[in-house]
């Protein structure tokens, strides 16, 4: 989100800001309310004891009233009223902490389970628009600023007004002359708080974007970790982000220098304001208009309101920079999903007759100037076996893309059995679709909850016969934990060919009705592409497939083949067939081949 320097359009962001915030409180209002009371208790005890060393220094001369509540306490009853005011203090303030620690940390959970709903739900082209580092530290770096705006800002903030309010009334009470002096300092922190305060917003949420990019190198430094180490890049990656940081350093500077000399005035003009009341009432103790006794209560307060001022301009500040965290939270919670997870029913979609693409153009929204598929048109029978063949960004992984609806498609239509793909609820659709990529990522748990990711209720014996037909039963019982040997982050303590055996047994679990095989086999050797492409073929029984190949020796036996060239279908046949066409574009691919092994 952009800044700007419309204070109009600054204040509508505050006000929306203000508004999210309180919305994540509102289940807990009745805890939020409970908190604010005991605060409330805790500042309006504390303001006792101004008053009370004044009136026990009265006693210790012999003047045992308390004014206008006409009761004597002597000197030693002081020593009591302490010791309650403490203990009430510690008890309430025990009390107050708690329970706005159960309103933050369950807000906070929320948010947090809300971001993640909301990233989980997005489609495919948020994450080629955003960047993984950035995303994850929306989802920790900032939800932290909230939750220091939560726990201790907005409390701290709220405690400060009513010190300021009820100090006020206090020292009017006092000398209404040096109530005024005290007060004249106030109209410049206001001033200052306000001018400052923009600056240090702007600050606050560029150190937010900087600490969003180091995050942003480090997570793609160790998804990468392989190339870094072939590469011998470690100080080029070390170099990169220690500039990064460097720059997050000259950026965080200036946020402290700009908070320093915003502190250093209220300080300064705090401390004179309270030198020149101390000599105001030491002339009017001289005079006989005050008692030395309300002169000491009356500095007491003094300095009390002076705190509560810079702890409302720190304070305020602070919540400023939260805003930053704020509005870069709101901007994914405001994003546009493109299924609902919790709601709607996983429909069984029944797939009988043929899958048909219509005059399909597309483009991805990251480069729309480049049209990726042009008036693409054919059609597969259920149980066909289509292979997608062609160059590199010719549009194979596309077509698949847009039937799994991980993009919108713009022009044209997808239908199955003569329903736009549209129509279907989009988890009905994905859940008959299977896919086995090219690089399969594993998760960094064991076999067994790898492959039961195909479906999650699934028994151990389901388990079993799907490794069975994967022809990966062997090689799991042959590790001493079997089904519970931890496969590494990104599955890295497997082979290729054992971590593509495990995703197709995750894919005969799901059991789809439609399955897309995408270069399944291309970055194995000739021993695992044996095993797994014996694996592909018990999975392809029965079901309609979509095959996705450079290598070309793996499609004969598909039942039309379609050759793409810049996004658009130039031929289409069996095997034997294409190879008729001397000059054809398959027939120039598979010599290609064939001269490059």
């Amino acid at each position: 989100m952009e800044e700007t320097n419309n204070p109009k359009k600054a204040s509508k962001k505050q006000l929306r800001a203000a508004r999210d915030l309180f919305r994540y409180i509102k289940p807990y209002k009745g805890y939020f309310i409970l908190g604010l009371i005991f605060l409330s208790l805790t500042s309006l005890i504390f303001m006792i004891v101004p008053a009370a060393v004044g009136q026990m220094l009265k006693a210790a001369k012999g003047n045992t009233l308390i004014p206008y509540l006409n009761i004597h306490m002597d000197i030693y009853q002081y020593g009591w009223l302490f010791l309650i005011i403490l203990l009430a203090q510690g008890m309430l303030s025990f009390l107050r902490v708690n329970v706005f620690a159960v309103v933050t940390e369950n807000s906070l959970a929320q948010i947090r389970v809300d971001l993640y709903n909301k990233l989980l739900a997005q489609e495919m082209a948020f994450f080629e628009k955003n960047r993984v580092g950035d995303v994850v530290s929306r989802l920790s770096t900032d939800v932290e600023k909230l939750q220091q705006a939560f726990s201790i800002t907005l409390p701290e903030f709220l405690r400060q007004i009513i010190v300021f309010v009820v100090g006020v009334i206090l020292l009017l009470i006092y000398s209404v002359k040096l109530t005024l002096v005290m007060l004249a300092v106030f109209p410049a922190v206001i001033i200052l708080a306000i001018i400052f305060g923009r600056y240090i917003k702007r600050l606050a949420k560029e150190r937010q974007e900087y600490l969003a990019q180091t995050n942003v190198i480090v997570d793609e430094t160790f998804q990468s970790f392989q190339s870094v180490k072939a590469y011998v890049n470690e100080r080029f990656e070390l170099s990169r982000y220690e500039g990064k940081m460097m720059e997050l350093v000259q950026i965080a500077l200036k946020y402290a220098r700009a908070k320093g000399v915003f502190f250093t005035f209220i300080i300064t003009g705090l401390f004179g304001a309270l030198f020149f009341i101390l000599w105001m009432g030491g002339i009017q103790v001289y005079n006989g208009s005050i008692d030395v006794e309300e002169l000491t209560a009356f500095i007491f307060y003094a300095m009390v309101i002076g705190g509560s001022i810079a702890g409302l301009g720190n304070q305020y500040t602070e919540l400023l920079g939260a805003l930053g965290a704020t509005e870069r939270v709101k901007e994914i919670l405001d994003e546009e999903q493109e299924l609902d997870i919790i709601d709607g029913e996983i429909a069984e979609i029944s797939f009988n007759k043929t899958i048909r693409f219509k005059k399909v153009n597309f483009a991805y929204p990251t480069r729309p100037d480049i049209q990726v598929l042009k008036d693409v048109s054919f059609e597969v029978l259920k149980g066909q076996k289509i292979a997608l063949v062609g160059s590199s960004g010719s549009g194979k992984s596309t077509i698949v893309k847009l039937l799994s609806r991980f993009y919108k498609l713009q022009d044209g239509e997808i239908s199955i059995d003569r329903q736009p793909v549209n129509d279907f609820e989009i988890k009905s659709l994905r859940k008959i679709i299977g896919i086995v990529p090219q690089e399969v990522i594993l998760f960094g748990g064991s076999i067994l909850e790898n492959i039961r990711y195909g479906k999650l209720d699934a028994t151990l014996e389901e388990i079993r016969a799907a490794a069975k037909q994967a022809n990966a039963l062997d090689f799991i019982e042959a590790f001493p934990e079997q089904f519970d040997t931890l496969v590494g982050e990104r599955g890295v303590q497997l082979s290729g060919g054992q971590k593509q055996r495990v995703a197709i047994a995750r894919a005969i679990l799901k059991n789809p009705s439609i399955l897309v095989l995408d270069e399944a086999t291309s970055s194995l050797d000739a021993e695992s592409e044996k095993q797994v492409q014996d694996a592909l073929e018990n999975l392809m029984q029965n079901r309609t497939t979509f095959i996705i190949a450079h290598r070309l020796s793996t499609v004969r036996s598909a039942d039309e083949i379609l050759v793409l060239n810049q996004g658009e279908i130039v031929e289409r046949g069996k095997h034997q067939e294409l190879l008729q066409k001397e000059e054809g574009f398959y027939t120039k691919l598979l010599k290609l081949q064939i001269e490059n092994r």
